[in-house]
């Protein structure tokens, strides 16, 4: 357990404007401490000059802004992952420091000195300008480097995760990336997440459902693309630039969600699928690969490899015909999230205690 007394203030720092599954989280986190368990919570937003810092779809959370951090050893700052989370840290000496590893990959994604990943995006700038494709893979870079810190127990020495006290972890997949990188164990939490209560209460008529599948065009797109042209005849939905209320009517029509991305956390897309009643079908990635995290049957995962596309391709036209029956197969993975906000605040009580009164 983290100590904490009525004088202690946490500060959740997070992207101003900015509209993703992780500013949600971190919003979600200061709304729970606030609301449920009486701690004085607020968000700290940066870039710090932005005019207009909370997104419309976090407002209705309610949470208190502040533009200063008071540097005090009884206070708390959480941090996202991302490098310009973690420069914040060097900017003071006494509060205690907590990264939130809300992604894996991210945390080397965000590195201004990773020339690889800027000449990868520079490339992809120029190319999705010009023909709307993408030749560099920049999950797989992250993830080659945190598999290289992993196996050399290389984390313990990074100089930006030296100054955290403590790491919380979103997933099973970013516990074992901690624990074989070399961090103390005694000094990791879980905290995961839960999706947005649209997705929780929303009814889903199976019978309207079209055999066509919806997946992300920005994960895992070179292997999606085989995969779509080992397809004739099959509809692929893209999942891109659109809205919550959008999503949810597109995912509501649809049979199947794919996603052979990088998992570098536990998505929420998959997630929001399932509830919607989708068959889900990944690969073995990030996340993907532990139960804990997405804890669907092996027969709807898959190795990315060429010789499984004719598997995939198979088993997505199987799901197709079993629609109104064999979805059941994921009741165990909705059980799962409609418990995801109960488990939040019990695990939010398990690290800081009960309420405050």
């Amino acid at each position: 357990m983290i100590r904490i007394n009525r004088n202690s203030k946490i500060y959740i720092a997070c992207p101003a404007a900015f509209a993703t599954g992780g500013p949600e989280l971190l919003h979600q986190l200061a709304h729970n401490l606030k609301r449920r368990l009486h701690i004085d919570a607020a968000m700290f937003y940066f870039p710090e000059n932005h005019p207009d810092p909370v997104h419309d779809s976090y407002k209705k959370y309610g949470t208190r802004r502040v533009n200063e951090i008071e540097d005090d050893a009884n206070n708390i700052l959480i941090v996202p992952e991302i490098e310009k989370g973690l420069s914040l840290f060097r900017r003071y000496d006494r509060i205690r420091k907590i990264i939130w590893w809300l992604s894996v990959d991210n945390f080397y994604n965000s590195d201004p000195g990773n020339i690889a990943l800027f000449f990868g995006r520079l490339i992809n700038k120029l190319y999705f300008m010009a023909a709307k494709k993408r030749l560099f893979d920049i999950s797989s870079v992250a993830q080659s480097q945190a598999r290289a810190d992993m196996a050399g127990g290389n984390l313990k020495n990074k100089a930006t995760l030296k100054q955290a006290d403590f790491h919380f972890v979103q997933s099973f997949y970013a516990k074992k990336f901690l624990i074989d990188g070399g961090m103390d164990p005694q000094k990791l939490f879980y905290l995961s997440d839960y999706l947005n209560e649209d997705f929780l209460r929303i009814k889903t008529d199976i019978s309207k459902k079209r055999n066509a599948v919806a997946y992300n065009p920005l994960k895992g797109v070179f292997f999606t693309k085989k995969i779509m042209e080992a397809a004739p005849g099959i509809e692929f939905v893209p999942l891109i630039n659109l809205t919550r209320k959008q999503m949810i009517e597109t995912l509501k029509a649809v049979k199947v969600y794919i996603d052979f991305g990088s998992h570098p956390g536990k998505d929420r897309i998959p997630r929001e699928a399932a509830m919607l009643f989708c068959y889900v079908l990944t690969n073995k990635r990030g996340s993907a690969g532990f139960f804990g995290d997405v804890p669907i049957s092996d027969e709807y995962k898959f190795e990315d490899r060429k010789k499984n596309i004719a598997k995939i391709v198979g088993r997505i036209r199987e799901s197709f015909d079993n629609s109104n029956g064999k979805s059941r197969e994921f009741n165990n993975y909705r059980r799962m999230i409609k418990q995801e906000p109960k488990k939040f605040l019990d695990d939010l009580k398990k690290i800081f205690g009960g309420p405050r009164r």
